[in-house]
């Protein structure tokens, strides 16, 4: 059984090893119930932390075309370039 302590703000830490034992990382959600002796915790939503390094360099695509640019993927400059005419 662990000990928590509140903070000034209200916020508990759960220890390390039970978020891991439970799944829980960032982003994890959990419901609080009040009962008659205590509270009552219950993980709603675990959200696993992956490791994406090891993926790098899984998909090779031949380029094809022009590359993009940053200016290709904002709606307000792809308008503006539309009404000068430039594609």
């Amino acid at each position: 059984m662990s000990t928590l302590l509140v903070s000034s703000k209200g916020q508990i830490v759960l220890p390390a090893a039970l978020r891991r034992r439970l799944g829980m990382g960032a982003g994890a959600q959990i419901e609080v119930f009040e009962e008659s002796d205590g509270l009552k915790l219950r993980v709603v939503r675990s959200v696993a932390t992956v490791d994406l390094s090891g993926m790098a360099g899984m998909v090779k695509a031949k380029s094809r075309g022009s590359p993009r640019r940053l200016e290709d993927f904002d709606p307000a400059s792809l308008l503006a370039r539309l009404r000068k005419g430039q594609p």
